[in-house]
């Protein structure tokens, strides 16, 4: 009796030790570690609230993190002590499309951050002091030898962390969305990691192209052992009318692979023709171990997860080319089909009838379905029309920019999804004024160029909840090797009462896994970051955050062993919610 006493006890005390890695067993006395304030306010540009959304980036001991204004921070990782802080003094009167940066680079002993404004910026990781000889004092001007140049101040820049590959740093872009037809080119550029020299190109559009972007405003993922890197492109421009820009549009909407060493293409799959819905490819290209090779996964915002072999682009299941709805728009030539994977089968719904609508209220439902009614509805890749249109699923994804994992020991890409509808109008540039005064809390943009300006808002009744039943957010597994989905649970909660919420929130933001069987996501519009276990889905532990985190979060493991989470907090933007520039990090109690 008594060793069975003694056997019980160190098994407790094994698993509640703060120096080991954390697993589902241990989870639960996971405790708030320390909070870091960056002190900039969201309010720091003065078109666009700002949104903190970086990942930090941990090596020997210590975090660093990037913020949207210019901010680049060495914190303790321990204890979340600021060691130094750089200014890069981004611009504050642009009028930023993207205000936001998703995170630093670190590459031996420095760091590389790309900035709001389009600055390529090298920084020793121990003092913070620009790197001698990169560039000009530190830095590269990417707005400087585009093929065609921004018109404005945050027309252009940079939203995610540039790529390594050996003695190169590779970058992409964001493009405005919806401004006007012949946007700024959206080539990705590899430069000399120590000079700062441009050392290759690639430009997603052919040179007579009338578009612009098709730009890689996602991550760009890098596959060092094979050589390639992989982009995550997004659609031409404008987004809503491709009248100007017949055809495919080459490599927008698509995951492109290419050369690391030269940047030349090895191989190439487009996720939609002739984009007509801002169905970027969002999610960052996801390698992992397929049962015959090297395999990766590419999300779309379409719902749509397609498997390849990472080498040679082959589909790992077969894709079909199927007929889809056809334009009634003057001047457009929407394509005829479009690929549908046969396996895995969408993430999310992606057609809606009237059984599917929802409100919290009979008034609200009633609402709902005289909207319905007036929109041409006939499923994934209905065209923009005048008429109004629904688009399922809305333009946010489908699969979003936080992407997906890969549990190495359950063999399952795992990633949060969004089951919301938007509704989209084209309007006659003579109407543009009015629609938009008539529709204030819709997005109504010129689209300056093309004959039609457009008008885009969520689906949704006037208490602010979606039109179609929760949840609206999910968790979903899917097995790469059946291409069977495992299991899908809601992701947080959502809806005009706090303290009862709907279960799944729309979400933005990433998942990130642990090897014992977690995944630790924040993401949803609450105040929360939760952790699940990779085998079946089960929520086994939350912590409130000061606001919601529209980031992905680190797990990190300090020296001695013990391990830690950290995430932004910095909120979502819309509906009154509250915005913040904390990152906040949890390890197991000591007790």
């Amino acid at each position: 009796m008594r060793f069975c006493i003694v056997l019980l006890l160190t098994t407790f005390l094994s698993a509640a030790d703060p120096r080991g890695p954390i697993t589902p067993e241990n989870v639960s006395q996971l405790k708030l570690a320390w909070t870091y304030d960056t002190g900039e306010s969201p309010h720091v540009f003065w078109h666009k609230e700002s949104h903190f959304e970086t990942t930090p980036a941990y090596a020997e001991g210590k975090l660093y993190i990037s913020t949207p204004a210019g901010l680049v921070i060495a914190l303790d990782a321990a204890t979340g002590r600021e060691i130094w802080k750089h200014d890069l003094h981004v611009f504050r009167d642009g009028d930023f499309s993207e205000p936001t940066t998703r995170g630093v680079t670190l590459a031996g002993k420095v760091l590389y951050a790309a900035t709001t404004e389009a600055r390529l910026v090298c920084l020793s990781r121990d003092t913070g002091e620009p790197c001698p000889g990169f560039g000009s004092s530190g830095e590269v001007d990417l707005r400087a030898g585009l093929r065609r140049k921004p018109e404005y101040l945050g027309e252009y820049g940079v939203s995610s962390p540039p790529a390594i590959y050996k003695d190169l740093v590779i970058v992409g872009s964001y493009v405005a969305d919806n401004s006007r037809a012949k946007m700024a080119s959206g080539e990705v550029r590899a430069f000399d990691a120590k000079t700062g020299a441009l050392r290759w190109t690639f430009h997603p559009l052919p040179a007579d192209s009338p578009a612009g972007a098709a730009n890689t405003w996602s991550v760009i993922t890098v596959d060092q052992e094979n050589g390639l890197v992989f982009l995550p492109t997004g659609s031409a421009s404008p987004d809503y009318y491709g009248g100007l820009r017949p055809g495919d549009n080459r490599d927008a909407d698509s995951i492109v692979a290419l050369k690391g060493a030269t940047g030349a293409v090895v191989w190439r799959f487009q996720t939609v023709h002739h984009d007509l819905w801002d169905y970027d490819v969002a999610s960052p290209a996801l390698l992992f171990p397929g049962k015959d090779g090297p395999a990766v996964a590419a999300g779309s915002k379409t719902g749509h997860l397609f498997l390849f072999d990472r080498l040679t682009g082959k589909p790992l299941f077969p894709i079909e080319e199927r007929p889809v709805p056809r334009s009634d728009t003057p001047g457009e030539a929407a394509s005829p089909t479009q690929p549908f994977p046969t396996l895995p089968p969408a993430l999310v719904p992606q057609r809606i009838t009237e059984k599917d609508l929802w409100g919290p209220t009979p008034q609200a439902l009633e609402a709902c379905k005289a909207v319905f009614h007036s929109l041409r509805n006939e499923g994934i890749f209905t065209p923009p029309t005048a008429q109004g249109s629904l688009i399922v699923p809305g333009n946010i994804g489908g699969l979003q920019w936080g992407g997906m994992v890969f549990d190495p020991v359950r063999r399952l890409l795992i990633g949060p999804v969004n089951r919301t509808v938007a509704l989209v109008r084209l309007i006659q540039q003579a109407d543009f004024r009015a629609a938009k005064k008539e529709h204030p809390d819709r997005e109504t943009t010129e689209q300056t160029g093309a004959p039609y300006a457009m008008q885009r808002g969520w689906f949704e009744s006037a208490t602010n909840t979606p039109c179609v039943a929760p949840p609206w957010g999910e968790l979903v597994a899917v097995s790469p090797d059946s291409g069977k989905i495992e299991w899908r649970v809601p992701l947080g909660g959502f809806g005009p009462d706090p303290d009862h919420p709907y279960p799944g929130s729309p979400n933005l933001g990433g998942p990130a896994v642990t090897s014992t069987g977690l995944i630790f996501i924040g993401a949803s519009l609450d105040h929360h970051i939760r952790a699940f276990e990779t085998a079946h889905g089960r929520e086994v532990w939350s912590a409130e955050l000061p606001t919601s985190a529209r980031a992905t979060p680190l797990i990190y493991t300090l020296p001695g062993g013990r391990q830690m989470v950290a995430v932004s907090a910095g909120g979502h933007d819309g509906g009154g919610r509250k915005l913040d520039s904390k990152v906040v990090a949890f390890a197991l109690s000591d007790k």
